[in-house]
């Protein structure tokens, strides 16, 4: 893969406390904010890897291992998986580990596609830096 420099420059990673206004009823983070802040996260990372427009077209499944419970920290970490002729993949991984010591687990997991758009906003060709 004459680009792999280019997936592992994109790869991105985001860090968030889970606070108690994210959390639902069960003191722990909501299913729906976990997907908005994996999707950021994708997007961060499809445009980091193509420099170019890009647009969510779909999330494929998403896979909730464990609950994450207020008061932990997140890790959000998106790298590209599949690199098409106007499209790309993402995989977005969350790890949940506590405030007080190192113990770290995957939470929960995802893919999203993301094609590249114009000014007009048509799909486009995404252009491989090693072009």
């Amino acid at each position: 893969m004459a680009y792999e420099k280019q997936i592992a420059d994109s790869v991105t990673r985001i860090f968030k406390a889970v606070f108690p206004n994210t959390v639902n009823h069960y003191d722990t983070l909501f299913g729906g904010t976990a997907m908005q802040l994996m999707d950021e996260a994708a997007f961060i990372t499809a445009t980091r890897f193509s420099r170019m427009r890009m647009v969510t077209v779909s999330s494929d499944r998403i896979d909730f291992k464990m609950a994450i419970p207020h008061g932990t920290i997140i890790e959000l970490v998106g790298t590209v998986i599949h690199v098409g002729t106007t499209s790309l993949k993402v995989e977005v991984d969350i790890y949940v580990e506590q405030m007080y010591n190192t113990h770290r687990e995957k939470a929960i997991s995802g893919t999203f596609t993301f094609v590249a758009i114009d000014e007009q906003k048509k799909p486009t060709r995404i252009v491989l830096s090693h072009e």
